[in-house]
């Protein structure tokens, strides 16, 4: 019988506090609901007191979720509980998190106070939101550079005053994994009253160490983690819902469990990137787009023989569609001749040798091969489905609504669309949309300069999802709406050769 792990979120809390991430209510209501469908326990929903936008944003997501604790963040003033109190009283299970400094840097230069006063004020605002909410979260902040004799009795003093769960987190992200378990380890063995009350941690990652220092946490008691979607939050981040998750499922030997649905993450993952205009880095853990990426040779060769051999994850379990097999000069035999065998080329075992040492040759040349590099090597036309740029024009500025007209080179045929957008860069997407006629989700759009100076050279990276597989492209130019229409009928070149390929399962031999 394995432990339950009570996850809370706070994506739209601590998450939040990353500068240029702000979200609307009617964005934090969305993202509330897709929290509620993975399964999390609790969701932190803002902190009332700190704005308006806050305070109504917490009452939305109080009356649009039923299932999750919906919770909102208060210093360990009188106020800031009634007015979180307040939002929170559409909330059919509510929950406030009041708390206050414990190490003596925040005791001495934050509050210039002493230990036996923060004990005071740590008790009172437990009893004043205690009378206000039946649960009550007080959280111990900085704990991690906290005297442990002092941490303990702060703990059984909250405690005491009627505090549900308390949290101990690691504000600055100082500790080590064996000294943060250590420091729940003693307060589960020396706080008497521990037993009435569940203990959190939040890390943050100041120094890498926010998950780590989290799972060691709960081999020591703890039995709430607090985290965030793809791990964002202030300065470094928190520790990330799916890599505890994760984690906690592959490894069912350590005797805990979640209710969080797995396979709703990434999506969730994608959803809170969008809405919060923060990229996932590339190598990310679960979520990021080389996560269940493969470019050795060695490793393509062994994942197309058994998954298991390099990928400890089904990307299934957590919603990615597939793994990649990615071309690049390091590949081997093995994956070139699966990306062949999608395509539709069937070629025979004695063949492969010569087709591949002319793939090397490419590789290194070009670097990031393309399905149509692969058809030319194989001595295939392109021509009948590519799509080549023709003309691209724009109007923006403040006072019109932006526009794009779109030129495209399809089959011979020049084709033309208008369409209207929220800036250019998206009204050029839209008209291509409608010259295309299909359903296009733009699910990751990066812009990276090549040097520096404001006439750089700019690169974009596109992610496309069409019916549920996934397409990327590249684009570089001085303009960037030009470089980001060049990224996007990359992607759509991929999908057009990967359904004509489908369409025309050839046997091949090398060609001379």
């Amino acid at each position: 019988m394995s432990d339950k792990i009570y996850v809370f979120d706070t994506t739209l809390r601590d998450g939040e506090q990353v500068p240029g991430c702000q979200l609307s209510t009617g964005e934090k209501v969305e993202i509330a609901k897709e929290l509620e469908l993975l399964g999390v326990d609790v969701i932190e929903a803002g902190f009332p007191i700190s704005s308006p936008g806050d305070f109504q944003s917490v009452r939305e997501i109080s009356k649009a979720v039923s299932e999750p604790i919906i919770c909102g963040l208060t210093r360990s003033v009188e106020k800031d509980i009634e007015v979180a109190a307040d939002a929170l009283k559409y909330a059919k299970r509510a929950r406030i998190h009041t708390g206050i400094g414990s190490s003596d840097f925040h005791i001495k230069y934050k509050f210039n106070s002493t230990r036996d006063q923060i004990i005071e004020r740590a008790i009172r605002a437990t009893k004043f939101a205690r009378n206000l909410i039946d649960d009550v979260e007080f959280y111990c902040e900085d704990a991690g550079r906290a005297d442990i004799e002092f941490l303990a009795r702060m703990v059984e003093s909250v405690i005491a005053a009627g505090a549900t769960v308390v949290n101990i987190p690691d504000t600055t992200g100082y500790c080590l994994p064996e000294d943060f378990g250590n420091k729940i380890a003693y307060l589960m063995n020396h706080v008497p009253n521990i037993d009435k009350a569940i203990i959190s941690v939040h890390c943050h990652n100041d120094l890498g160490m926010a998950t780590a220092n989290t799972i060691a946490g709960i081999q020591n008691g703890a039995r709430q983690v607090e985290v965030t979607m793809n791990g964002i939050g202030e300065r470094a981040g928190n520790t990330s819902l799916e890599e505890i998750v994760m984690i906690l499922k592959t490894h069912k030997q350590m005797g805990y469990h979640t209710d969080i649905d797995s396979k709703k993450i990434y999506l969730l993952s994608l959803l809170v990137s969008k809405m919060m205009r923060m990229p996932i880095q590339a190598n990310k853990a679960i979520v990021g787009r080389n996560a269940f990426a493969h470019s050795s040779g060695i490793h393509q060769d062994g994942v197309l023989k058994n998954k298991d051999n390099y990928e400890i994850i089904a990307p299934e379990d957590v919603g990615v569609p597939n793994n990649s097999i990615i071309l690049t000069a390091r590949s081997g035999k093995a994956a070139l001749n699966y990306h062949l065998k999608r395509l539709g080329y069937y070629v025979e075992k004695e063949t492969l040798a010569e087709i591949y040492h002319k793939f090397l040759a490419l590789a290194d040349k070009n670097k990031d091969i393309k399905d149509e590099d692969l058809i030319k090597l194989m001595g295939g036309k392109i021509v009948d489905s590519h799509i080549e740029i023709v003309d691209v024009k724009v109007i923006c500025g403040n006072s019109v609504e932006p526009s794009a007209t779109v030129e495209l080179l399809i089959q011979g045929e020049k084709i033309a669309a208008t369409a209207t957008g929220n800036g250019p860069i998206n009204a050029s997407l839209r008209a291509i949309d409608k010259i295309i006629k299909e359903k296009v989700s733009l699910d990751e759009f990066l812009v990276q300069a090549m040097s520096k100076g404001s006439s750089d050279t700019g690169k974009v990276h596109m992610r496309v999802d069409h019916k549920g597989f996934m397409y990327y492209g590249f684009g570089v130019d001085e303009d960037i709406v030009m470089a980001s229409v060049k990224a996007y009928i990359a992607a759509i070149n991929k999908m057009a050769f990967f359904k004509k390929a489908k369409k025309h399962h050839v046997r091949a031999t090398a060609t001379k």
